[in-house]
């Protein structure tokens, strides 16, 4: 459980032990995923994720997880009950959204449903390539390059379903709000500079491949 509150997460660990659920909890961001791992394996079978962190947003988090190949259902806790971050929540990888004030008997039992649904298996390798959501940044072998945020979010979607080929629609909802007009020649441009960015980072043997009138594709 990722939640800053430290009163709030005491209180939602402690109902969960009750369910006989074994709990690790962090504050922020950072710690939660040097807690969850490298990837795609990890040993905890799901994670409540606040979308307020003190370093940086949930959904940042959640992306990032899901760039490492960790497909565990994220339950994000949020004070934000728009329709727009409702749907930047489900954009950014997470599979359930309760919104604050909540009852802690309602987390658990949609907890409990995300549990039993569980994750598919992975069988990819951990990648040498990690985007650092704190500091909006891609960390490869040869060092660190900073991301927008528009570019964080096009990049973790597409390391998220690697081989996969996304459409242009698919991408412009991962990197935009809801209902954004996204040219064709602006995610051309994206494209252009986070392979730049991919060569810098030092992992040659990773790029963004063109599929022609379709999207793009990470491989």
């Amino acid at each position: 459980m990722v939640e800053d509150d430290a009163a709030l997460r005491a209180v939602v660990a402690r109902a969960l032990r009750e369910q006989d659920l074994a709990v690790t909890t962090a504050a922020d961001g950072s710690t939660a995923l040097a807690t969850a791992g490298p990837g795609p394996a990890t040993r905890f079978a799901a994670i409540v994720l606040d979308i307020g962190l003190p370093d940086s947003d949930g959904r940042d988090v959640c992306q990032a997880l899901r760039a490492r190949g960790i497909a565990v259902p994220v339950l994000f806790l949020t004070a934000r009950d728009q329709l727009h971050d409702l749907l930047s929540g489900y954009a950014a990888g997470g599979d359930e959204y309760l919104t604050k004030p909540f009852h802690v008997a309602e987390l658990v039992v949609r907890l409990q449903a995300l549990l039993r649904r569980g994750a598919s298996p992975s069988v990819r390798e951990p990648a040498a390539l990690q985007l650092d959501p704190a500091g909006h940044a891609l960390e490869g072998p040869a060092g660190r390059q900073p991301l927008t945020p528009t570019e964080f979010r096009l990049l973790a979607a597409l390391m998220a379903a690697p081989g996969d080929v996304l459409r242009r629609r698919e991408l412009a909802r991962a990197g935009w709000p809801d209902g954004a007009i996204v040219a064709d020649n602006t995610l051309d441009q994206y494209v252009v500079r986070l392979r730049r960015k991919l060569a810098d980072a030092g992992d040659h043997g990773r790029s963004i491949g063109t599929v022609v009138g379709v999207g793009y594709r990470f491989q």
